[in-house]
């Protein structure tokens, strides 16, 4: 499934197909380049699914924790990029996460990418010459 975001307005409405896509998957791996517009993506993902927690990149956290305002769902946000040893995810207790059954939207999946659970769901966002993104899954 391909879907195009011409313009950052049209980013809501191409979250909505996302999460209409997403069925009964729990992790989401996202594969793009840096400026390639991961986070601003998952951000408008989390805010279709009803977070209304401020949503931002966890570079330095790792991950961030959400819960949605419509139901409580739980939402994990990771960023990997700053790993540097696989310890550092087995330290930190990746299991207990990609295996909890919420959401995992994963950032710089490429770095840990033996330990994904083998349904985790492939996304890939490419910047178009002409500025717009395409999201692949």
């Amino acid at each position: 499934m391909e879907i195009k975001i011409q313009s950052l307005e049209q980013i809501h409405e191409a979250a909505h197909e996302f999460v209409a896509a997403m069925g009964d998957n729990t992790v989401f791996a996202f594969y793009g380049k840096m400026g390639a517009g991961k986070t601003t993506f998952i951000k408008a993902v989390c805010e279709e699914l009803g977070v209304s927690d401020v949503i931002s990149s966890p570079t330095f956290a790792i991950v961030n924790e959400y819960r949605s305002d419509e139901g409580g769902e739980l939402i994990y946000h990771f960023d990997f990029y700053r790993i540097k040893k696989l310890s550092e995810v087995y330290d930190m207790g990746y299991e207990d996460y990609f295996f909890s059954g919420a959401l995992c939207f994963i950032e710089w999946p490429e770095l840990v990418e033996e330990l994904l659970p083998g349904d985790a769901v492939k996304v890939t966002i490419e910047e178009q010459t002409d500025g717009s993104r395409l999201i692949t899954l």
